[in-house]
């Protein structure tokens, strides 16, 4: 089954310039290994050794953010969309 997985531009250069990319697997964990398979060193940007979903990137898949449903562990299906979002800080210094 193919998911649709969104790269960030940051990320785009580990998956040869393409902002999209189609990817096999049953859940969200599956996919990133897959992802990793097909695009070596991504897998460690996106999440830390236990397979975890770094703090600091956020993953929505079919815009609904996955720690609000079973994390690295929710499942997909033909024709999903995820999207990896990492998390931009700043703001005004006093």
């Amino acid at each position: 089954m193919a998911i649709k997985v969104r790269i960030p531009t940051p990320l785009q250069k580990l998956t040869q310039n393409k902002s999209e990319v189609a990817v096999e697997g049953s859940s969200i964990r599956e996919v990133f290994r897959n992802l990793e398979k097909d695009y070596p060193g991504i897998q460690e940007r996106l999440c830390d050794e236990n397979g975890t979903v770094r703090r600091f990137i956020n993953v929505y898949l079919n815009e609904e953010d996955i720690r609000f449903l079973n994390g690295e562990d929710t499942k997909v299906k033909d024709g999903d969309e995820i999207s990896i979002i990492p998390a931009i800080a700043g703001g005004r210094g006093a």
